[in-house]
């Protein structure tokens, strides 16, 4: 994939940015994203959710939880259509995100994972 690391430093600005439309508009539709975070918050009691709709509400409720958001590059690797991606998340945890994407490099599936939380 070309242009990784503009892609990678675009994600980290949309996400610091807040801005949930700015965010959904980087993934698919049917987007499904799979993180510990999601029964932890007492979102859900599963950790995966499918669909835009479904995921933006989450990260609309996360959004407020965390007003000082604010994600920190630590490094990415690249795969078969994937971006994982290494960076400081919420709370200071160590967080290694891996962005699956579609044919239009929109985001399609999502698994996020952390130092032990």
């Amino acid at each position: 994939m070309e242009n990784v690391y503009n892609f990678v430093k675009n994600w980290i600005k949309v996400w610091n940015s807040r801005d949930i439309s700015t965010i959904l508009s980087h993934y698919t539709d049917d987007v499904e994203v799979t993180s510990p975070m999601i029964r932890k918050s007492g979102f859900s009691d599963k950790s995966t959710l499918k669909g835009k709709e479904e995921v933006g509400r989450y990260w609309k409720e996360a959004l407020k939880k965390f007003p000082d958001l604010n994600f920190e590059l630590i490094d990415y690797t690249i795969g078969e259509n994937c971006i994982t991606i290494f960076y400081i998340s919420v709370s200071d945890l160590l967080a290694m995100e891996t962005l699956w994407l579609d044919q239009n490099k929109k985001i399609k599936k999502v698994n996020v994972c952390y130092r032990p939380i």
